[in-house]
């Protein structure tokens, strides 16, 4: 199973490179900030979606998704967390809000900084913003495939 990752849209224009990505994966996993109900469904619309709300989402979309969720994929334990607080301690406020349960991955957003790494059992994965201009390093989306119950993760660097 494929899985494209996205977060922190911000209401921003999303790129036709990401949306091309995402047409050709099997669900979508958004982890907070898309700002707007409107942007909610866009992502909804593509394929099959799961999402998290952020620090940025009001209290329209914070009625329709939950601050951090749960999923069993193909015997992989997965969590989605935006994340808060300042950037240095992101992985911290991650690790806190699921440390309740074992996971094989969490994905989160909120730093606009693609992250990639296995840490112990699990793999903690931030796709980075696909139109962010300011802060972020480059603009990103990931795909997370999973495969006989193992995950693994690529994050996507837009061209130009």
């Amino acid at each position: 199973m494929k899985i494209g990752v996205v977060s922190d849209t911000h209401s921003l224009l999303i790129p036709p490179e990401v949306i091309n990505g995402l047409n050709k994966t099997d669900m979508i996993i958004h982890a907070g900030d898309f700002c707007t109900v409107k942007d909610v469904e866009i992502f909804s619309r593509l394929k099959d979606f799961k999402g998290v709300y952020g620090n940025m989402d009001g209290a329209d979309v914070r009625k329709i998704l939950p601050r951090r969720e749960i999923l069993e994929i193909e015997g992989v334990t997965l969590g989605i967390f935006h994340g808060e607080g300042p950037r240095e301690s992101i992985l911290d406020a991650v690790h806190n809000a699921f440390n309740d349960r074992k996971l094989d991955v969490v994905v989160f957003g909120h730093s606009h900084q693609p992250f990639n790494k296995q840490i112990g059992d699990t793999l903690y994965f931030n796709p980075g913003s696909p139109n962010d201009m300011v802060s972020a390093p480059y603009c990103s989306y990931g795909i997370l495939e999973i495969k006989s119950g193992t995950v693994t993760g690529n994050i996507v660097k837009l061209k130009g």
